[in-house]
């Protein structure tokens, strides 16, 4: 049974319902719906981690150390990692799992690449799905590996407990525009690639984003040195404990303070709204009227009949006649 599966903590059942939770047809939402409530348990939670960062920039290498690194200290790590789809076919490459060859053949881990289709934010449309299935399995550590798009990554600080912002020595140049607003939600900046030629300068990198982050407002409840910039080497594994260590400081801190549980609150808040606002897109395409009027408001704004705000009022007024 797909339940016990779960709980039990068998990769191939988790899989199997992550593949159940990722389907957009009706019957398998249905059970989907109810396959998370069976296997919800408040006395499972693992460290969600969001791990962002621009494309060239280590992050399929990063986890594949750093969940080596975890594994080796007995716990269990599940990585869900999002890769870009085609604007144009919707398919996408997959390719995270054959990048992280040595963490794929580790008993202890679980890696499960998804296509982003159309969703922003860098994530995919149900990953807080499969973060609730990898807890439910028993995983103490979640690990999501963004698409890394840039300005849209903001979205998986709101489902993740710890979101690590990785940069490259002397990158700062590729973030200009962006990099205010990931920064400001980020609680650990790691200058990734530390290592040989490149450490000097990896060092100072790291100090002109600490010094940054101090002219960012702190967090409500956070310790005041957070949130920090360090600087690791997947290559040479050095930083990697540093980087955990502060991490596990960091939550430690937000469960005595109650912060925690505050955090936790905002993500199911934000995954029910999001959910709501999804299934109300989900309805413009699936009833057959709601659909026939779309497609007539959109054809009298396409020949200049009606502005498309007011299209967008009538379509509205017709779906919620006692609203606003």
């Amino acid at each position: 049974m797909l339940i016990d599966g779960v709980k039990d903590g068998n990769r191939r059942a988790l899989a199997r319902a992550i593949t159940l939770v990722e389907s957009g047809r009706p019957a398998d939402r249905r059970r989907a719906a109810r396959l998370l409530d069976a296997v919800a348990d408040p006395g499972r939670q693992a460290l969600r981690i969001g791990l962002s960062g621009t494309p060239g920039v280590g992050k399929s290498t990063f986890i594949e150390a750093f969940g080596m690194m975890l594994t080796g200290q007995g716990k269990r790590v599940a990585v869900l990692a999002v890769d870009p789809s085609s604007t144009r076919s919707g398919g996408s490459i997959l390719g995270d799992k054959t990048r992280m060859e040595r963490l794929s053949r580790e008993k202890r881990a679980f890696i499960r690449p998804s296509p982003s289709q159309t969703e922003l934010g860098g994530v995919a449309r149900r990953t807080r799905e499969a973060i609730a299935l990898c807890e439910a399995a028993g995983f103490d550590v979640v690990i999501v590996e963004t698409v890394g798009v840039g300005q849209s990554e903001t979205l998986v600080a709101q489902m993740t407990d710890i979101f690590t912002l990785l940069l490259a020595p002397g990158g700062g140049d590729e973030l200009q525009g962006v990099k205010r607003g990931i920064m400001e939600i980020a609680d650990l900046i790691v200058i990734n690639k530390a290592d040989g030629e490149m450490k000097t300068q990896a060092e100072r990198t790291r100090a002109d984003y600490a010094g940054a982050l101090h002219l960012l407002r702190r967090r409500e409840g956070d310790p005041e040195d957070f949130p920090k910039a360090l600087t690791a080497s997947s290559l040479s594994q050095e930083g990697l404990a540093t980087v955990w260590d502060e991490m596990s400081a960091l939550a430690g801190h937000r469960r005595e303070t109650g912060h925690w549980e505050r955090i936790r609150a905002a993500q199911n808040r934000h995954w029910f709204h999001d959910a709501v606002r999804h299934g109300i897109l989900r309805h413009l395409t699936s009833d057959a009227a709601t659909k026939d009027a779309m497609a007539s408001l959109g054809e009298a704004v396409a020949r200049g009949e009606t502005a498309p705000s007011a299209a967008a009022d009538e379509m509205l007024r017709r779906l919620f006649p006692g609203g606003a």
